[in-house]
C-alpha cells in the first residue's frame, strides 16, 4: 500500500507539510508555517503538528521543497529537530533556507542538496521527477513521483503562463508527457479556484508599473513580497529606463536579493544600486526604493516610512508609493492604515485595488482546467486550499470528466491510500496546530489563549493582602491593583466597595476553618467577579494575593 498524508494545508492557507509514505520509506513535501489567526494572542506564528512524523521518522528518508516561500519552509528548522534528513530544493529555495537555518543555528548540521527540473531522485520505493512551475517565488517546482502503484502528479504552487520574463514558465510539456504516461493521481493547487478566466501575464504587470513611474517627480517606493524575484527584477529594468537609482531596503528583501544576485536570477547594472544612507545625496526624481511592509507588517521599512519612524526615508510630498502585492486576507485593516498614514504624509499611493500592479503566483479556474486535461489522472485530490477552495476544485475537476468517485478529498490528517485496486480517504493520524511564541514551541495552548483573551478585553484586578497566621487578623490591605480595568481616580468607589466585600468574607471565614486561605483566596474571586459584573458588566481576572504572616 501506498499512502499521503497532508499534516497541513489541507483545509487552510499554510502550514503546507504532505508525508509519501510505502511500505518500507517515506519523504516528506514541505514544512510550512502559518501566520498568528486574530484570536491567538502574542503567537508569533503556527507550524504543523509533527507526532505523526516523530512516531515514524525511521522510515522518512529526505525532505523536498517545492519552492522558498514561508507557508512552504517556515516549520523547516522545527522539523529537523524531529528527523534530521536530507533537504532537497532548487538553488533558490536552498538559498533561502540556509539564511534561516544559519539564523536559528542548524546550518552546520544540515544536509543540503541541490536539484534541477526534469532532474530525478531516488529516494526508497519513490523515484521523483522535477517540473518546473511558474510561480510568484523564483525556481519553483512540481514534480512528478513513480510510486509502487503508479505515477503521482504533485503540482507544488504554480500557474500556466505561456510568456515569462524570467524565462521559467511551468512545463506544460512535461505535464502533457506525464499524461501521456498515464497518471494514477494528481494533487493540484487549489488557492485561486475562485478566479475566473486566467491570470495576467507579468508583462501587463511591467507594462502598468513603467506606465505609473514615467513622468514622475518624486521618488518612487515599491512595496512587494521579498520572494517576488521576478518583480524585483522589472523593477530594476524600470529604473534603468528611467535613469534612476535603486536601493533595496528591509532585512528580508535585501536578503532576497543577495541570494538572487549570486544566483544571477537578478541583474542589477553596475553603479545603479546605492545604499540607503545615500539617497539624501540624490535628487528625488533619481531614486526608486523597493522595501518590504506590502502587507502591514508593524515592524517593517514600509510602516515605519508611513509613521515616520524610519531613520533615513522620510515620506514627503510627490513621493509615489506603489504596494505591488496582493491584501493577503486578515491584513486589510493594517495595509488601510499604511495607506492612510502614507496619504496623510502627502505620498500618493497606488494599490492593487486601484490599478492592475500585481499578478498572482496561483492559476485561475482555466489554468486548472489545463492542468487536469495535461494530466488526464484516474483520481484527483485537491490540496493546498481552505476547505471551501478544496470542494469548488474538487468541482471544477468533475466539470471536466473526473468521476465523482475518483475525486479524493481529505483533510489534514486524512490518509489517502492507494493499493492495486483502488484509492481511497482511510483512517487520520493525529494532526494539529502547534503554536510558536518567542522561544516556546506549543506551551501556548486553549486555556493560555482565553486567558490572554480575557486580559485583554477586562483586564486584572490584584488583591494584596496579609493575615495574621494566628489569630487570622488582617495585618495588611487589602489593597487592590488593577491593570486594563478601569481608571481608578474616575470609578474609586467601585474599588473602595470592592474592599468592603473582601472583609465581608474574610469575616465568614474564621481563623479555625482548614486550609482558610484557600478558602478565602477562592470566595474572594467569587464575589468580586458578581461585583463587577452588576455593577460594570465586566468580567476581569481577579488574582487574590494572601500571605499569613
Amino acid at each position: 500500500m501506498m499512502r499521503i498524508i497532508p499534516l497541513g494545508g489541507l483545509g487552510e492557507i499554510g502550514l503546507n507539510m504532505m508525508v509519501f509514505e510505502s511500505d518500507g520509506s517515506s519523504f516528506i513535501v514541505d514544512a510550512g508555517l502559518m501566520f498568528p489567526e486574530d484570536y491567538m494572542l502574542g503567537v508569533d506564528y503556527v507550524i504543523p503538528d509533527m507526532s505523526y512524523i516523530k512516531e515514524n521518522k525511521s522510515k522518512i528518508l529526505g525532505i523536498v521543497l517545492t519552492h522558498a516561500h514561508e507557508d512552504h519552509i517556515g516549520a523547516l528548522p522545527y522539523l529537523l529537530k524531529v528527523v534530521n534528513v536530507p533537504i532537497f530544493g532548487t538553488p533558490f529555495t536552498l538559498g533561502v533556507v540556509r539564511h534561516k537555518l544559519e539564523e536559528q543555528g542548524l546550518l552546520q548540521s544540515a544536509a543540503l542538496y541541490e536539484i534541477s527540473p526534469r532532474e530525478k531522485l531516488k529516494l526508497g520505493d519513490f523515484e521523483l521527477d522535477f517540473i518546473r512551475v511558474s510561480h510568484s517565488a523564483a525556481d519553483g517546482v512540481g514534480m512528478a513521483i513513480k510510486t509502487p502503484f503508479g505515477l503521482v502528479v504533485h503540482t507544488g504552487d504554480f500557474k500556466i503562463s505561456h510568456s515569462s520574463i524570467d524565462g521559467m514558465t511551468t512545463d506544460v510539456s512535461k505535464f502533457a508527457q506525464c499524461g501521456q504516461e498515464g497518471v494514477l493521481a494528481l494533487l493540484s493547487d487549489s488557492t485561486n479556484v475562485e478566479k475566473e478566466g486566467y491570470t495576467i501575464s507579468e508583462q501587463e504587470v511591467g507594462e502598468t508599473l513603467i506606465r505609473i513611474a514615467t513622468g514622475r517627480k518624486g521618488r518612487i517606493i515599491i512595496g512587494l513580497f521579498a520572494s517576488s524575484i521576478t518583480r524585483i527584477q522589472q523593477v530594476v529594468d524600470i529604473a534603468a529606463q528611467l535613469n534612476r537609482k535603486i536601493v533595496f531596503n528591509g532585512r528580508s528583501i535585501e536578503t532576497s536579493v543577495n541570494i538572487a544576485k549570486n544566483l544571477g536570477y537578478i541583474r542589477v547594472p553596475a553603479g545603479m544600486e546605492i545604499d540607503v544612507d545615500q539617497v539624501s545625496e540624490f535628487a528625488d526624481d533619481e531614486i526608486v526604493i523597493v522595501t518590504t511592509g506590502s502587507q502591514g507588517e508593524p515592524m517593517a521599512a514600509l510602516a515605519r516610512m508611513s509613521s515616520g519612524n524610519h531613520k533615513q526615508i522620510k515620506i514627503k510630498k510627490e513621493d509615489t508609493v506603489i504596494l505591488s502585492s496582493k491584501f493577503i486576507p486578515g491584513n486589510e485593516k493594517a495595509i488601510a492604515k499604511i495607506i492612510n498614514d502614507l496619504y496623510r504624509r502627502g505620498a500618493d499611493v497606488i494599490y492593487e485595488k486601484i490599478s492592475a500592479i500585481h499578478v498572482s503566483g496561483h492559476a485561475f479556474q482555466e489554468e486548472l482546467k489545463l492542468m487536469i486535461n495535461l494530466t488526464r489522472p484516474k483520481y484527483f485530490i485537491p490540496i493546498h486550499g481552505e476547505y471551501r477552495h478544496l470542494i469548488l476544485h474538487s468541482r471544477l475537476a468533475e466539470q471536466v470528466g473526473i468521476s465523482k468517485e475518483n475525486v479524493l478529498l481529505a483533510e489534514n490528517g486524512q490518509v489517502i491510500e492507494f493499493d492495486e485496486n483502488r484509492g481511497s480517504v482511510g483512517d487520520s493520524v493525529i494532526t494539529g496546530r502547534v503554536l510558536i511564541d518567542g522561544k516556546g514551541v506549543g506551551d501556548v495552548g486553549r486555556s493560555v489563549l482565553k486567558e490572554r483573551r480575557d486580559l485583554s478585553e477586562d483586564g486584572i484586578v490584584v488583591v494584596n493582602m496579609a493575615l495574621d497566621e494566628e489569630t487570622g487578623i488582617v495585618v495588611y490591605g487589602p489593597e487592590i491593583v488593577s491593570r486594563g480595568f478601569v481608571f481608578e481616580t474616575e470609578t474609586g468607589h467601585l474599588l473602595e466597595d470592592a474592599k468592603c466585600i473582601i472583609l465581608e468574607v474574610i469575616e465568614e471565614v474564621g481563623p479555625e476553618v482548614p486550609g482558610r486561605v484557600d478558602k478565602i483566596r477562592s470566595k474572594i474571586q467569587v464575589a468580586l467577579r458578581k461585583h463587577f459584573s452588576f455593577t460594570i458588566r465586566r468580567r476581569p481576572i481577579i488574582l487574590p494575593l494572601i500571605l499569613e504572616v
